[in-house]
């Protein structure tokens, strides 16, 4: 496993900027609007095994191609889907990404999304795609990917994880609740939290907290022998970049790379982030051909 620390500077980042004004934003234009739509790929629904509408966008294009895993209540809308779908229709990649059940334009009421509706929704879109894929998830959107990779070995030939936040509602949701939100989930059914990125409050359910611990990675080996990019900054304050140094400690490969951004928060969709990330795409794609 290799593990790559950085730091950049004020002079690296106006040079990157204008590096990525030159020459990366042809590939993701619409990164300069304030409506940052996937305009160019038709909305899709497709009707899940569990009968909600699946809401997704897909270009044709080479395989493997690129399956975009978002993070818990976001959407396929999203700065990184954007800048991943632009990046892989001038390059003539296929891509893909989805709105989990309850979110977006997805069927389905949030407050009954579980950990496990979202490994089954990615599980869905990689029966639907049939085509090799590279998977991408953003926070627990890597949670996701985890368990679809394991799911679907033979189809999924390699990961990328964007600050990976498998696990976090035991580690991060539950650990982090006050003896009386505990109580109150549990009798309850739910509690109300602040969202530090929407102006709505949201619920965390106690079917969320439960049905997340059937899905737990982190405390034993994961079976994947696939490459795999981390990427996690270390001013993250949602997800703790040692999240992703124990992801890459617990996964079987060999070919394990985790760069931690020392400046970077936990969305990572500055330009310098989405160059990193377009970077490490590029390679994996060349990889897995």
């Amino acid at each position: 496993m290799r593990e790559v620390q950085r730091k950049t500077t004020l002079a690296e980042a106006q040079v990157g900027f204008l590096f990525y004004a030159a020459t990366i934003a042809p590939y993701y234009p619409r990164l300069f609007t304030f409506n940052a739509i996937l305009d160019f790929m038709p909305l899709l629904f497709h009707a899940t095994a569990s009968g909600h509408q699946l809401a997704y966008r897909h270009q044709s294009g080479s395989t493997p191609g690129i399956l975009f895993c978002c993070g818990f209540r976001s959407d396929l809308s999203s700065t990184k889907a954007t800048a991943l779908a632009e990046w892989c229709k001038a390059e003539g990649v296929s891509f893909t990404c989805f709105d989990y059940y309850g979110h977006g334009k997805s069927g389905g009421d949030f407050s009954d999304f579980t950990i496990g509706q979202a490994i089954s929704d990615t599980i869905e879109m990689l029966d639907l795609l049939g085509d090799p894929q590279i998977l991408i998830g953003s926070s627990m959107g890597a949670w996701a990917a985890l368990h679809a990779a394991l799911a679907r070995k033979r189809q999924v030939r390699a990961l990328i994880g964007v600050a990976a936040a498998p696990d976090f509602t035991e580690r991060l949701m539950f650990a982090n609740m006050t003896p009386e939100q505990r109580k109150e989930v549990e009798e309850e059914g739910k509690i109300w939290v602040h969202s530090d990125y929407t102006e709505s409050d949201y619920p965390i359910t106690r079917n969320l907290i439960y049905e997340a611990r059937t899905h737990l990675l982190l405390d034993d080996v994961i079976g994947l022998d696939i490459p795999v990019q981390l990427f996690h900054g270390q001013q993250d304050a949602d997800v703790p970049w040692e999240n992703s140094l124990l992801l890459a400690r617990q996964l079987i490969s060999e070919d394990v790379v985790t760069s931690f951004i020392k400046d970077g928060d936990h969305r990572l969709n500055r330009p310098s982030d989405l160059a990193l990330l377009m970077d490490a795409v590029g390679r994996m794609h060349a990889l897995c051909q």
